[in-house]
C-alpha cells in the first residue's frame, strides 16, 4: 500500500462535488425573449444531464449523453464552446482541481476520457525506473524495502526502510534526486523508515517512522529542510502519513489518545493531537521500530475536508476542520485487510478478511459498491473509477462503477511491498526494489 498523491483533483476539501458554477454576471449571455433558451440556462443542462449518466452509468457514459445534447440544434451545439461548461464537468466528473494542464478545458475533458477509456480496455506502456542504491542503510539488509510509493502529475517519489526517498521524472523516466532525514538520535533499527509521501510536482513531504516530517521544494536546489520534530517517546510511532495541500494528517501507534495528529499543510502548524483508534495496536507500533512486522493501520484525506482511517479492526471518517470531531465509525469483526485499503476523492475501498471489497462514500457511509477479491490479496488501491489489488503476483483492475472484475496486468510482480494507482498511472515496487510504472495516459 502506500500514500496518495497530494493533487487537489483528488484530495482535500475545495474541489466541486456535482454543482454547476455558473457565468459571472460579466459573461452572462442572457438573450432577449425571443423564444430561445438562454446559453446559461442551456450549458446548466447539459451540466446536469452529463452528471446524471456518469452517476447512473458512468463517467465514460457523460461523453455521449453530451453528444446527444449537442445534436439538438446549432443552439445548443454552441454551447460545446464553453470553456465554463467544460471546467465544471472535468471537476464535477473527473475531480480536476483549479490548475488547467492542457490547452483548453475542453481539451482536459477529452483526455481524462481518454485515458480513462485506455484504463478500461488494458491499454497501457510498461517501464521500470531505476536508481543506484546508496550505503545509508548501516548494514541494513530491510534497507531496500520500499515501504511507500506517491505519484504526481510528473513525478514518482519512493520511499524506503533506510530512510532514503528517491524521485523520479517520469515522462524521462529519470532518476533526479535522493533525499534522507536529518541525522539524529534514533529510538529503534528502522526509526528512520519512510511511513508517507505527499507529492506534487512542486513540493515533497514525507515522514518517517520516529515522527520526523521533512520537505523538499521539487526542481530546486534549496535543501532539504525538517517541518516537524518528532516525539517518539511521547507520541509513539507514526505508522501512516497521508494528505494534500491543505492538510497533513498522521496516525500514530504506541501511546493511548493520540491516535491522530493534523496538520496546518500550508503553515505546518499542528493542530489537533487525540483520538483512541490505535490504542489495541499500541504494542505493535512499538515493535514496528525494531522490526519488519505488518501494516498497522492506513489514514487518507478526502474530499469535504475529512480523513479515513482502518486498522485491522474498525475504520473511522473524522472532520479535519472540526480537528477530529468523528463522522462515522465501524468495527469489523472478521477484520480488515488494511494492506488494501485506500480512499480517493469522497470514496473509500474497504476490504475485510472474508475478501469482500466494499467502496463507500466517506461522507456519507453510502455503499457504491461491493466485489469479491481473489484468494492472497494483500495490497491494495483506487482512483475515481477502478480498483487495483495485488495477490500471488498478480496485479487486477476493478470496474468500481459497475464492480467488474475487468483484467489483470500482462507483467507479474512476484514479491510486491507497495502499490498505488492514480486516474493515468499504476505503480508497484517488487522486492528487489524494481520499481514498475503503468502509464494508461491518452496519447
Amino acid at each position: 500500500m502506500s500514500t496518495s498523491s497530494s493533487s487537489p483533483s483528488t484530495q482535500g476539501g475545495d474541489s466541486s462535488g456535482g454543482e454547476y458554477e455558473g457565468p459571472s454576471s460579466s459573461r452572462s449571455r442572457m438573450r432577449s425573449s425571443n423564444g430561445v433558451w438562454p446559453e446559461p440556462f442551456l450549458e446548466a443542462l447539459a451540466f446536469q444531464v452529463a452528471v446524471d449518466a456518469s452517476r447512473t452509468i458512468g463517467r465514460l457514459a457523460a461523453a455521449q449523453a453530451l453528444s446527444n445534447v449537442f445534436q439538438v440544434c446549432s443552439t445548443w451545439r454552441a454551447i460545446s464552446q464553453s470553456d465554463l461548461l467544460w471546467q465544471n464537468l472535468a471537476r464535477s466528473i473527473w475531480n480536476v482541481g483549479e490548475l488547467l494542464v492542457r490547452e483548453s478545458w475542453r481539451e482536459e475533458y477529452i483526455y481524462r476520457h481518454r485515458t480513462a477509456a485506455n484504463f478500461r480496455s488494458r491499454r497501457y506502456e510498461h517501464a521500470t525506473l531505476h536508481f543506484v542504491p546508496t550505503d545509508n542503510n548501516n548494514n541494513n539488509d530491510d534497507g531496500l524495502s520500499c515501504r511507500r510509493l506517491a505519484l504526481s502529475d510528473h513525478h514518482l517519489a519512493a520511499g524506503f526502510s533506510d530512510g532514503a526517498v528517491h524521485l523520479f521524472h517520469i515522462p524521462s523516466r529519470l532518476h533526479l534526486s535522493t533525499y534522507y532525514p536529518q541525522h539524529r538520535d534514533r529510538l529503534g533499527r528502522f526509526s528512520s523508515a519512510v511511513s508517507g509521501i505527499i507529492l506534487s510536482d512542486a513540493r515533497l513531504v514525507f515522514a518517517t517512522l520516529d515522527g520526523d516530517i521533512h520537505m523538499a521544494a521539487v526542481n530546486s536546489a534549496a535543501p532539504l529542510r525538517r517541518a516537524h520534530l518528532g516525539d517518539v517517546v511521547n507520541d509513539g510511532a507514526l505508522v501512516d502519513f497521508a494528505g494534500c495541500h491543505r492538510w497533513w494528517v498522521g496516525l500514530y501507534a504506541g501511546v493511548p489518545g493520540r491516535a491522530f495528529h493534523i496538520w496546518n499543510g500550508e503553515t505546518e502548524e499542528l493542530l489537533f493531537i487525540g483520538g483512541m483508534m490505535t490504542d489495541p495496536e499500541a504494542v505493535m507500533g512499538w515493535h514496528l521500530l525494531t522490526e519488519m512486522t505488518g501494516i498497522i493501520g492506513r489514514i487518507r484525506v478526502v474530499r469535504g475536508d475529512m480523513a479515513v482511517a482502518s486498522t485491522g479492526l474498525r475504520v473511522m471518517v473524522f472532520h479535519l476542520l472540526s480537528q477530529g470531531v468523528v463522522v462515522w465509525e465501524e468495527e469489523f469483526r472478521r477484520g480488515v485487510i488494511v494492506g488494501a485499503f485506500d480512499a480517493y476523492g469522497d470514496t473509500a475501498l474497504i476490504p475485510d478478511a472474508r475478501r469482500v471489497a466494499t467502496v463507500r462514500r466517506a461522507g456519507s457511509r453510502e455503499e457504491v459498491c461491493r466485489f469479491t477479491m481473489r484468494e492472497g490479496v494483500s495490497l491494495g488501491c483506487m482512483n475515481g473509477g477502478y480498483g487495483v489489488t495485488w495477490g500471488g503476483g498478480v496485479i487486477r483492475v476493478w470496474e468500481i462503477e459497475h464492480a467488474h472484475y475487468l483484467y489483470n496486468f500482462r507483467e507479474r510482480i512476484e514479491d510486491c511491498n507497495a502499490l498505488i494507482a492514480d486516474d493515468r498511472f499504476v505503480a508497484a515496487c517488487s522486492d528487489d526494489a524494481t520499481i514498475h510504472l503503468w502509464d494508461f495516459g491518452a496519447q
